[in-house]
């Protein structure tokens, strides 16, 4: 279990922060990547992400140096919420294909743009995929049990926050009134549970 727990540890810390900094490359950048054309922009940005990955993977251990052990209680709560989070990504993965959660509408919204999602879960909560993330996230770390991990949660909650910031002032542009009225009936990140 030790292991499991080592190695999972060591996937999450080399691939989270690469995976959040991937849309910080691109939503203040969007028109030079847009320019560039989305094939370009993947190879140079997952070149980018692997550069970053690797060396982690490969000299990571001393990150891991305070491990706080097994622990059943917090093995079972970070079960839930990552049974939470994956019944989440199940309702989400009914309206985001593979080349939405990538980012190739915002790449391309002249030849790939989609509607306003606000059906199914996005009539709930207007960022489900970035709750279901940072709901699993915090799952790993707490059946990895790692002070690493720990340390990476507010971190990545406020990546997070200000991804979204970023995305949707994108959103503001492409939908306009249509995205403020979206807005103003759907909450960023706590579901409504009432509609």
């Amino acid at each position: 279990m030790n292991r499991i727990r080592y190695c999972l540890a060591l996937l999450m810390l080399a691939v989270v922060p690469p995976s959040i900094l991937f849309w910080f490359s691109i939503h203040p950048f969007i028109r030079l990547w847009r320019r560039l054309g989305v094939r370009l922009t993947f190879v140079i940005n997952y070149g980018v992400m692997i550069a970053l990955i690797v060396p982690v993977l490969l000299f990571g251990k001393p990150l891991l140096a305070v491990d706080f052990g097994t622990n059943p209680i917090l093995i079972g709560l970070g079960i839930m919420l990552l049974v939470l989070s994956a019944a989440l990504r199940r309702s989400l993965s009914r309206h985001l294909r593979h080349n939405i959660l990538v980012g190739v509408p915002e790449l391309a919204p002249e030849k790939r743009g989609i509607p306003l999602l606000t059906e199914g879960v996005y009539n709930r909560i207007r960022h489900p995929r970035y709750v279901t993330f940072f709901l699993a996230f915090t799952g790993y770390a707490l059946f990895c049990n790692y002070l690493a991990l720990y340390l990476l949660i507010p971190a990545l909650a406020a990546m997070l926050y200000c991804v979204v910031g970023m995305e949707e002032r994108e959103l503001r542009e492409r939908y306009a009134t249509e995205y403020e009225t979206y807005c103003a009936r759907v909450p960023r990140f706590i579901p409504n549970l009432r509609s």
